[in-house]
């Protein structure tokens, strides 16, 4: 599909404003968190919902739901006060191959977050140096630095080893993006918009090279900073803003 550049930023545009509103959240996994007021509610259940978002949206929805129900809905003050007889209950949860292991350690690496490290948002900030990829490894480390079953490392992505991060770059999109339109939350107000990186999966990647906007073939974080740079083009301050079209596209119209 070959479009000038002004073509182009009219298509983005079009498509952020039908995908970007309330109505999105219905079947999208940022419903989860939209059910908490809190600060670190909101935060945990994101992250949660983020690290088990592949697969079917509504697979996503339900297990995520039914992972906060097991926390009573009150995701911060249970991983603040919970102990091996209140993390026992998660055994049995899976989603796909994230298992009761591995939640119960994302449960015990979160409360050594918010008890040692003054909790995720001060994990997330970036440096003038790597930005949010070296952010993203700084992050990896110190959830990794308690004991913890090793199959559990590939539920954190490495983009320092090449991985595309798309989870946590999402969770990130929902903590920082404040568009005023409802859907991303905008807590986390140290990390500018304009250093965000484009998530990126099979959907967004195959709509982002019929577009143009990326060459490369693999979904990895070369393509991420290469799909990004082209994004920022057409808007400096808030290239992920594009997620909204791309995914739309991808997603809802098979584009």
């Amino acid at each position: 599909m070959e479009l000038s550049h002004q073509e182009l930023f009219d298509f983005l545009e079009a498509k952020y404003e039908q995908y970007n509103r309330p109505e999105f959240i219905e079947t999208d996994p940022i419903s989860v968190p939209h059910h908490f007021t809190r600060k670190e509610d909101i935060e945990i259940a994101a992250f949660l919902t983020a690290t088990i978002s592949w697969g079917n949206r509504p697979s996503i929805v339900k297990d995520a739901d039914k992972l906060l129900r097991m926390m009573e809905f009150s995701p911060y003050e249970f991983i603040l006060h919970s102990g091996r007889n209140e993390t026992g209950r998660f055994e049995s949860f899976y989603h796909r191959t994230f298992n009761g292991r591995d939640c119960i350690f994302f449960l015990e690496s979160l409360k050594n977050i918010y008890q040692n490290h003054e909790g995720l948002e001060s994990l997330f900030l970036p440096d003038d140096v790597t930005g949010i990829k070296g952010a993203l490894c700084r992050f990896r480390s110190t959830f990794l630095e308690i004991d913890h079953p090793h199959r559990s490392e590939k539920h954190i992505a490495d983009p320092c080893r090449g991985a595309s991060a798309k989870r946590l770059l999402m969770f990130l999109r929902w903590m920082v993006r404040n568009d005023k339109r409802e859907v991303d939350f905008g807590l986390w107000k140290k990390i500018p918009p304009s250093i965000l990186m484009c998530p990126l999966d099979i959907h967004s990647g195959n709509v982002a090279r019929k577009l143009g906007l990326l060459i490369r073939k693999q979904n990895d974080w070369k393509s991420v900073e290469e799909l990004t740079a082209n994004l920022r083009q057409f808007d400096a301050e808030d290239p992920v803003k594009y997620d909204f079209a791309l995914f739309g596209l991808g997603v809802f119209e098979k584009f």
